[in-house]
């Protein structure tokens, strides 16, 4: 009878822990998070409801604890941008289930570098030839639009190292960037067409404030990423949640609009990344071409040993 009882009750509890598994979601630090967690947060309520796990938001001060998180099984679910979710891939068992999917059906978004509206720079070549009395605003080392594609498309192809071009050089994430622009605190910066609709939308005389003088080329919207130890079981459920979410409820349709204009999620993998990691190895191949330190026989080498790797993504 005590045997049987035993087994009813571990039963019991391993059927609990199959529904009431802990999921932190991590979100990444775009803007304050206040505003990130008033944005997701119905999101992971629905979460919670519709799979039965106990799901908790996870921020970070910056992208690297997100992916640490991850790293370390304190974050099993997150919203990343395309070179944060290379690196939790690389490095921090991670693997992309999901992509975004824009409310007007474009295909992604667009990096910008901003000034204030009364700024007399009005293109990159301006901000280029007038680098060195120029403070600058760049992302997180870890964001897509706010650091790799400008530091690849606008700096790196120009032969230009951000480091060392610039009078002043600091790191924030885009909400912050923003401002600083709007407020005259910086003189240019990094941005992404998503969050200055957000400053549009809840702070628009910041807005008025702000000019575009240089637009990327278009960059795959964001991915979500899973860590790729979860049960299987739970990462049918999780995928199932995010792949019917907001398709005929106009509650959801709603809460998905806040979040980022968008119209749900599709299914996606870690095939989506394959650009960004072009873009980061050209980088390096630049930065590497341009170091007159390097002796010419390791240079040759190191540049091989990209251009293999650049060839084996093709």
């Amino acid at each position: 009878m005590i045997k049987k009882l035993c087994a009813a009750m571990a039963l019991g509890l391993g059927m609990t822990g199959a529904f009431a598994q802990d999921i932190n979601f991590g979100i990444i630090s775009t803007e304050a998070t206040q505003n990130l967690k008033a944005d997701w947060q119905p999101l992971l309520d629905d979460m919670a409801q519709q799979t039965g796990f106990k799901i908790k938001a996870f921020f970070a001060p910056d992208y690297a604890g997100i992916i640490e998180g991850m790293r370390f099984n304190k974050v099993q679910v997150a919203w990343l941008g395309n070179k944060s979710a290379m690196e939790a891939v690389d490095r921090a068992n991670g693997e992309v289930f999901a992509q975004m999917v824009n409310a007007d059906g474009t295909q992604g978004y667009y990096s910008h570098l901003i000034v204030h509206k009364d700024s007399p720079l009005a293109t990159l070549d301006d901000v280029l030839k007038n680098s060195k009395s120029l403070s600058f605003g760049n992302g997180d080392p870890n964001s897509t639009s706010g650091f790799l594609v400008p530091g690849y498309y606008a700096f790196a192809q120009n032969k230009v190292d951000v480091k060392t071009h610039f009078k002043i050089v600091r790191s924030a994430n885009h909400e912050t960037n923003a401002l600083a622009v709007a407020n005259k605190q910086v003189d240019v910066a990094t941005n992404n067409s998503e969050n200055l609709g957000k400053i549009q939308e809840r702070q628009p005389e910041k807005f008025k404030d702000i000019k575009i003088v240089w637009t990327s080329p278009l960059i795959a919207l964001d991915p979500l990423v899973m860590h790729k130890e979860l049960p299987e079981a739970t990462k049918t459920k999780i995928k199932n949640f995010f792949y019917n979410y907001a398709k005929t409820d106009p509650r959801e349709k709603e809460i998905v609009m806040k979040i980022s204009k968008l119209s749900g999620f599709k299914p996606s993998s870690n095939a989506q990344l394959t650009p960004i990691r072009q873009l980061d190895l050209f980088g390096k191949r630049n930065k590497i071409e341009a170091d007159s330190t390097l002796a010419e026989t390791e240079k040759k080498t190191r540049l091989a040993e990209i251009d293999q790797q650049l060839a084996s993504l093709k």
